[in-house]
């Protein structure tokens, strides 16, 4: 399975109806490739500026570390090291990020909500996960 547009863009859809039905506050939402490249991106009415880059550099992380950024953060902390060690100044230990991947098991892209509470940037995130996996 690929990542491919109409899939990503099911995906912030899918996004965007949690963050309505659920916490009724507004979110940005990216989904990327898993080069950590945008393919499709929305932005509620009302969605704080900031979480436009913040989705994004969520997605992009999990994409570019292959972990969910909740693992990233936990990482960072157990191993006392700041995210700059990787060399990437993109990348964000922020939860609300989440690897998307294959049946196989093979990462197909990664996505990233901000404008919520952490825990539930990452609970809209890891259902986009699980989204996928029902539809491998």
């Amino acid at each position: 399975m690929e990542l491919s547009l109409q899939i990503a863009q099911t995906l912030v859809t899918k996004a965007i109806e949690k963050a309505n039905l659920e916490f009724k506050r507004p979110i940005c939402v990216a989904v990327c490739d898993q080069y950590g490249f945008l393919l499709a991106f929305g932005r509620m009415d009302g969605a704080p500026v900031r979480s436009i880059a913040i989705a994004q550099r969520k997605a992009y992380s999990s994409a570019r570390m292959g972990v969910n950024t909740d693992a990233f953060l936990e990482r960072l902390h157990r191993d006392n090291v700041p995210a700059s060690y990787f060399c990437d100044e993109e990348l964000t230990a922020l939860p609300g990020g989440s690897v998307l991947r294959a049946s196989g098991g093979n990462m197909i892209g990664a996505a990233g909500i901000s404008g919520l509470a952490p825990q539930e940037d990452q609970a809209i995130a890891n259902m986009m996960t699980e989204f996928i996996n029902q539809t491998n």
